[in-house]
Formats: C-alpha cells, structure tokens, sequence
C-alpha cells in the first residue's frame, strides 16, 4: 500500500515538473528573462513541489527507512550481545573444562600414588612370606638333620651294643643276650656319650 501511494507521488511530481518548467518557458519567452534571475512563479512551483515532496518523503520513505536504519542498529546490538554472551560462556566452559582436567591429573595422581603403595605393600608381604616359607625351611631342615643325627646316633649306638655285646661275648665266652645284661651296656655307653658333650 505504502508502495503504490510512494510510486503515485512520484508519479504526480513528475508531471508537476514538467508544467513547473513549461511556467518558467513562458514567462522566460516572453521577456527573455536570464536564468540566474529570480522567478516568482518557478519559486512557488519548486518550493510547492519541494514541499509536497518533503511531506511524502516524510509520510511515507523516512519512516519506513528510519525504522529499518533502527532494526538494523537492534539486529547489530543483538548480534554484539550474543556475541559477548557466547564468548563469555565459551570462556566459563573453558574454564570448567581446565577444573576438571586439573581434577582429573590429580586423581589419576593419587592413584598413581595409591598403587605404589599398594604394590609396595604387596612386595613387603610377599618378602615377608618369602623370608617365612625360607624360615619354614630351614627349621625343617635343621629338625629332619636332627632327626637323622638322632637316628644316625641311634643307629651307631645299636652296632656298638652289638659290637660290645659280641666283644663280650668273645671275652668272657658266654651269651650275654639277657635283657638285664643289654640294659647295663646301654646304661654304660649313655655314660661314655655324656662325659664327651660335658666337655
């Protein structure tokens, strides 16, 4: 609407011009007036023009062309606001971003730390039971080489019995095999095993 009424007034001020221009022909053939020379009614015709002109403009082309100058600065101020909006939360989740990359080294930190306590714990425990099962072995040891020493002893205390016994028996030429007898030899070389331990 605001279109066709513009184009009208267009139209109409084309078609004033030109009979603004036919009034100063006339007025300029008839006395041959200069150009320079002022024309009362070229000036009524140019202000009259001018004026409607003004009028329309202002009606019509200012406001329109104001409000779009005004929309734009808006769109503008917009755009820079959301601008500064999205650099700031840009910058905020920057931010939340390096706290939680902070948080993170330092709990992978910690469980760096964590487990090398726990694995120096597991190596304690582990020498710990090391130095246990060799303890374990070595009193095993000593006690089945006691054990053989004893039965070693044993066994030579035995064939000594016998041999004395068949010394003995050579000796005095009679059978000591009695039990009484046996038990006396074993009491005497009891003795004899005692005296060199005393010493």
């Amino acid at each position: 609407m605001r279109r066709r009424i513009t184009m009208c007034t267009l139209a109409c001020l084309s078609e004033l011009v030109p009979l603004a221009a036919r009034a100063q022909e006339g007025s300029a053939g008839s006395g041959g007036a200069n150009i320079l020379t002022p024309n009362g009614g070229l000036m009524v015709w140019t202000l009259v023009i001018f004026g409607i002109l003004v009028f329309v403009l202002t009606k019509f082309a200012f406001k329109p062309i104001t409000e779009a100058v005004q929309a734009r600065e808006k769109a503008l101020e917009d755009a820079i606001e959301g601008a500064k909006r999205d650099r700031e939360e840009a910058a905020h989740l920057l931010d939340e971003q390096r706290k939680q990359l902070a948080a993170a080294r330092e709990e992978g930190q910690k469980i760096v730390a964590n487990s090398r306590t726990a694995a120096e714990e597991v190596r304690q425990d582990l020498l710990e039971a090391a130095r246990k099962q060799q303890q374990e072995m070595v009193d095993k040891a000593r006690a089945d080489i006691n054990r053989e020493r004893d039965n070693a002893i044993a066994d030579l205390r035995r064939e000594a019995i016998d041999l004395a016994i068949m010394g003995a028996g050579k000796v005095i030429e009679k059978n000591l095999d009695d039990k009484s007898n046996r038990e006396l030899i074993e009491k005497f070389l009891a003795s004899i095993d005692a005296t060199p331990t005393a010493k």
